[in-house]
């Protein structure tokens, strides 16, 4: 039996893959995962359990034994889903500056993620799957049915970041401004599935563009490259 459609979106940090990826699967009907956040659950594991985040190893082992569930989100505050981990529901505790500042270095493990990966494949279902990370189009679903690439310059990423702690300062914008450049410089030189733009992805410069505008000419690429292939 055929995979249902996937749909790979990919981009920096605050790009608007979230955001998008949620419009798009309301408009399709299609299931909406971010993968981040199977990395943020497995950094919120690995400092509750003291884990040394330098171990690549232990963190996959962490990774292989995770007891981690994806759900339809609970509360109406911009969430794709609900994470719960052990039975317990970190969905919050996933945004954490904690969380926040060493992802990225998790993340940066290539055996956490080759870990991940058989995890991230399974979500696919039916009637189609949005799939939003940094390398969901390149290493996760190479194949993808169709690609997207989200980007925007650091500093109205940055802004957007300090908006979604809910606060708004020029020493918060500063601050949150070095720590987007810095996940950047970690995403991007990693090792192991660094963040690159697919050849064959739809770029969309999202700098002023509002999410639904985003979504309608994804929709119209998308639906138009269905019909040539029908």
């Amino acid at each position: 039996m055929s995979r249902p459609p996937v749909i790979a979106i990919d981009g920096p940090v605050a790009a608007g893959k979230s955001t998008v990826a949620r419009l798009l699967a309301r408009r399709l009907g299609y299931f909406c995962f971010d993968t981040g956040l199977l990395y943020r659950a497995l950094t919120w594991k690995a400092l509750r359990e003291r884990v040394d985040l330098a171990d690549g190893q232990a963190l996959a082992a962490l990774a292989r034994s995770l007891n981690v569930s994806i759900r339809p989100p609970s509360v109406n505050d911009g969430r794709l889903s609900d994470v719960i981990v052990d039975g317990q529901n970190v969905s919050a505790a996933l945004r954490s500056p904690e969380v926040e500042a060493n992802v990225s270095a998790v993340a940066a493990h290539p055996a956490v993620r080759a870990a991940l990966i058989d995890l991230q494949r399974k979500t696919v279902r039916p009637p189609g799957t949005i799939v939003a990370g940094r390398d969901i189009g390149t290493v996760i679903f190479p194949d993808a049915d169709f690609k997207v690439y989200l980007e925007a310059n650091p500093e109205e990423r940055a802004l957007r970041r300090l908006l979604e702690r809910g606060a708004r300062s020029e020493a918060g914008l500063v601050q949150t401004l070095r720590e987007i450049q810095e996940r950047d410089r970690l995403d991007s030189t990693r090792a192991a599935a660094p963040l690159q733009r697919p050849a064959d992805a739809l770029v969309i410069d999202t700098d002023e563009v509002p999410p639904d505008r985003v979504v309608q000419r994804i929709l119209e690429v998308y639906e138009a490259r269905r019909a040539a292939d029908e």
